[in-house]
């Protein structure tokens, strides 16, 4: 199966979840972890990642607290797979068609190729001001 990792499904609510909590309000891991059904062991976890990778923004103290590093509009579900699973790939040969020997010769390439040009362009249309919008439509 291809697939994405629970740890990415979760980074993905937790920034939803920030994405549809109004604008420059801090949220704590306590509180995404217990709204989103998410270990907060966890929440701290893949907020450490989120943050080193410069989607997520956190303080600590009486303030403290999460925030989307950049607005919602500029993160995509893209830049969260890349940021916890690495490069999106269906096939080694997507990204370096030298690695298959049979490559002159192959004619499953192209379809991989195309397959793999569609996902990374509905991952990046995919921005979070648009699935947070949505989210606000289906809690109605």
């Amino acid at each position: 199966m291809i697939g994405i990792s629970r740890q990415t499904d979760y980074a993905c609510r937790i920034l939803l979840h920030l994405a549809m909590h109004e604008p420059g309000g801090r949220l704590t891991a306590r509180a995404i972890a217990e709204q989103q059904l998410i270990p907060q062991s966890m929440v701290r976890r893949i907020v450490a990642q989120l943050s080193v990778t410069g989607l997520v923004k956190t303080s600590r103290g009486n303030e403290g607290g999460m925030v989307l590093a950049r607005p919602a509009a500029e993160i995509s579900l893209l830049d969260v797979l890349q940021a916890m699973e690495g490069a999106v790939s269906l096939n080694a040969c997507v990204e370096d068609p030298a690695s298959c020997p049979l490559m002159p010769v192959c004619s499953v390439h192209e379809t991989w190729c195309k397959a793999h040009q569609g996902l990374i362009a509905e991952l990046q249309q995919a921005t979070f001001d648009k699935l947070a919008a949505r989210g606000k439509v289906l809690a109605q």
